[in-house]
């Protein structure tokens, strides 16, 4: 037996990058997956590769979508006991350039959505005294970055969300915790590469240099990394690591 053998997880962007990362390893491990998010088809693709796992279309920043997918999550595979918020988005620009509407879209999926899963998600972890929430912050929520205010506001406000939760849940067997990986090899750093190429004329290899340039190994992190991360935070053996930002950067923070 597994050591989530039969939890019920559910992973917020989970069709695909990181996300998808995540399911695979903790089905792996004998979880039964829920994958939540806007793109249906991708999620059931994903979905049907992992076995014991279904598919719930669900815009995280609707409080009403996001209760009821969690709602239709629980009536196949009942309690949930694992969450893993990896929904979000990045756009970049200059703070003068930066619209409020773009700074309340980054806002409302990378926090908002945050708050709203998990909020969904304790009720269960609370009855049952144990759960595990991990957040996808990111290197952006534990330091300054030019050009991404909004997503650099959106990833600390996660960080403050996880750390305060972590000390509402300390005492009930449920830790809290948030994983801040650098540039990572999905399709979102693959976009922000082609803006800067489109923007500064530069090659696809300059441009990825200048996104690496700070980490010290000097390197995209990849998705499975992120994952085993995660996977480590939800398996026993951790139940003291709680409020946690755990960088995932090649040493970029210290």
């Amino acid at each position: 037996m597994t050591s989530l053998h039969g939890q019920h997880a559910v992973v917020t962007g989970g069709g695909r990058g990181i996300g998808a990362a995540i399911a695979s390893a903790l089905a792996a491990e004998g979880a039964k997956l829920t994958l939540i998010g806007r793109n249906q088809a991708q999620l059931q693709d994903q979905a049907a590769m992992l076995g014991t796992a279904q598919a719930i279309r669900c815009d995280v920043t609707n409080e009403g979508n996001v209760g009821a997918a969690f709602a239709e999550a629980r009536q196949t595979f009942g309690p949930i006991a694992v969450l893993v918020n990896n929904a979000g988005a990045a756009e970049s620009a200059p703070l003068v350039r930066t619209s409020l509407e773009l700074f309340r879209r980054l806002l409302d999926v990378n926090l908002i959505g945050t708050f709203l899963c998990s909020r969904a998600a304790l009720p269960d972890m609370l009855e049952a005294g144990f759960g595990r929430i991990v957040n996808v912050a990111s290197i952006a929520g534990v330091k300054g970055a030019a050009y991404v205010s909004a997503y650099c506001a959106a990833k600390h406000g996660v960080i403050g969300l996880t750390r305060a939760l972590a000390l509402e849940t300390a005492t009930r067997g449920i830790t809290v915790n948030a994983v801040c990986p650098s540039y990572t090899d999905t399709e979102m750093a693959r976009r922000a590469i082609s803006n800067i190429v489109e923007k500064t004329g530069r090659s696809a290899a300059e441009a990825e240099a200048e996104l690496v340039r700070m980490n010290p190994q000097g390197r995209l992190i990849r998705p499975e990394e992120v994952a085993a991360t995660v996977l480590w935070l939800c398996a026993p053996g951790t139940d003291a690591i709680t409020g946690q930002a755990i960088a995932l950067a090649g040493g970029e923070v210290m």
